[in-house]
């Protein structure tokens, strides 16, 4: 069966996303189209979806202006799954500054660059619920994950939550397609 995925195109490391996710469908043995979602009208075609980070009020304000906002709702509403890295979580969670107009998908709230500036990013082994090995993640500008309601924690950096699943959406704060490794893409994509 072939796939259709999207990988939200208005900010941030859209063909690592891709590749990431061809990848996945490679190890299925299925065949998948990625397209880059800069407007509106491609999201309901998509059995997967990735958004990536960036700058997380103005991704929401583009999200909302083109009409995706309530598309990315009514995928999540049928279970289609999401993976939200960085600004992408902020973006899907309850974000602590009202600059970003949040989707509130995901029940946690969220601090943007809470973990530091640029000049503060760095690496770090993450033990990933779901995953038999270490994940090597990649934290830029991230956001801390501040509050979780029925959302699950599923990966923490020195005690504070990194990841969260909530229904079909994982959230990282973290950037997992910038590294080789794609068990991240294959935990949200891999049991479609």
């Amino acid at each position: 069966m072939s796939l259709t995925a999207g990988v939200i195109a208005v900010q941030g490391d859209v063909s690592e996303h891709a590749a990431a996710i061809e990848a996945v469908a490679a190890s299925q043995g299925r065949a998948v189209e990625v397209h880059e979602i800069r407007t509106g009208g491609i999201v309901p075609e998509c059995d997967w979806l990735a958004i990536p980070g960036g700058e997380s009020t103005t991704i929401s304000r583009l999200l909302a202006r083109e009409g995706i906002d309530d598309e990315i709702r009514a995928h999540v509403a049928a279970g289609r799954p999401v993976l939200a890295t960085c600004a992408g979580l902020i973006v899907l969670a309850h974000c602590a500054d009202d600059r970003v107009d949040d989707l509130g998908l995901i029940d946690a709230t969220v601090v943007r660059n809470a973990f530091g500036r640029q000049r503060d990013s760095f690496e770090a082994p993450l033990d990933v619920d779901g995953l038999s090995d270490s994940f090597h993640a990649v934290f830029i500008r991230a956001p801390v994950i501040e509050s979780v309601g029925s959302a699950e924690v599923v990966a923490r950096h020195d005690g504070r939550p990194v990841a969260v699943r909530d229904g079909p959406i994982v959230g990282t704060a973290f950037h997992p397609e910038l590294t080789d490794d794609d068990r991240i893409h294959r935990l949200v994509f891999g049991d479609q």
